[in-house]
């Protein structure tokens, strides 16, 4: 009897509540294999929490929904044949930087609007009916997301969280962080205006199988908040991508990531999510490697 077949990505998720808060305003999702015909898709939204954003929760859920979707409706049209053949890079690369975030933020739009129409504020019937950037406030949230196939990588980050990627050699890289930092509580938003410019692509297409990306972690600003500086967060995806070559692998850091999470929350104060997916090491790999658990140094 043949052994059963590696799976091409292992993956592992996780959400806990921040400190002293009532509702958890993160939402995510974890689907596929990251085959040709079933693209593996991560995604994170964090709502903005505040009486401002009352809805927020409801906000980030469907803006991870949408996401997914708009993500295998791309995968879709990168494998999609057509009288002229597939599609090329450059047309996917246009396709992903260009048409991908008006058409996620569009439907975002059109179902929060829809659910305010369902659900209208009726605590002040008397009051002026608001405005449809008001409404869209009311839902406002920030989202990271990523779709995984044998041939492409591609990730989208509008506002705060973390796209972490390590490659074939270790090496660690966010390469969605912002080049300047957003200031004190203020980030960008799919309640922006014009937020679909904001959204900010990383692409990368795999030319060669044994160099596509070893990890990729998509985290709330929760995680990386619990740590005193970027070399602590850094050190503990390293660690997470350690540990999970070791022996016990993924069911270990599975069981081990709710209680890592609860950590970082309580040094945060804020709801804290994790996602990740991560290439199984060779038989023969090398499983010498530890992980530290998430701390503050503060």
């Amino acid at each position: 009897m043949s052994a059963p077949e590696q799976p091409l990505w292992e993956t592992l998720d996780h959400s806990v509540r921040g400190v002293n808060k009532q509702l958890n305003q993160d939402w995510y999702v974890t689907e596929g294999s990251g085959s040709h015909h079933d693209p593996l898709i991560l995604a994170v939204a964090d709502g903005h929490g505040s009486a401002a954003h009352a809805r927020s929760h409801i906000g980030a859920r469907r803006a991870v929904d949408l996401f997914a979707a708009q993500a295998r409706k791309f995968a879709e049209l990168a494998r999609a044949e057509g009288p002229d053949g597939t599609h090329s890079l450059s047309w996917l690369m246009n396709y992903a930087r260009n048409q991908l975030p008006r058409h996620f933020v569009a439907a975002w739009q059109e179902s929060v609007l829809g659910h305010w129409e369902r659900h209208p504020d009726t605590v002040n019937a008397a009051a002026e009916p608001p405005h449809k950037g008001q409404k869209l406030l009311l839902y406002g949230a920030t989202l990271v997301g990523a779709v995984i196939t044998p041939q492409m990588f591609a990730a989208w980050q509008l506002g705060d969280g973390e796209l972490t990627v390590i490659d074939a050699d270790g090496v660690i890289a966010l390469p969605l962080a912002p080049v300047e930092a957003d200031l004190g509580d203020e980030t960008e938003s799919l309640c922006s205006r014009q937020a679909w410019e904001l959204v900010r692509v990383h692409w990368a297409p795999v030319v060669a199988r044994e160099r596509t990306p070893r990890m990729i972690a998509l985290s709330t600003d929760g995680l990386s908040k619990s740590f005193a500086s970027d070399e602590g967060f850094s050190q503990f995806m390293t660690g997470l991508d350690q540990r999970l070559s070791k022996g016990g692998g993924p069911d270990d850091v599975r069981n081990a990531l709710p209680g890592w999470l609860a950590e970082a929350a309580r040094y945060s104060g804020d709801d804290t999510t994790l996602v990740a997916a991560r290439r199984p090491d060779p038989p023969t790999a090398d499983h010498s490697a530890a992980a530290d658990e998430p701390r503050s140094d503060a």
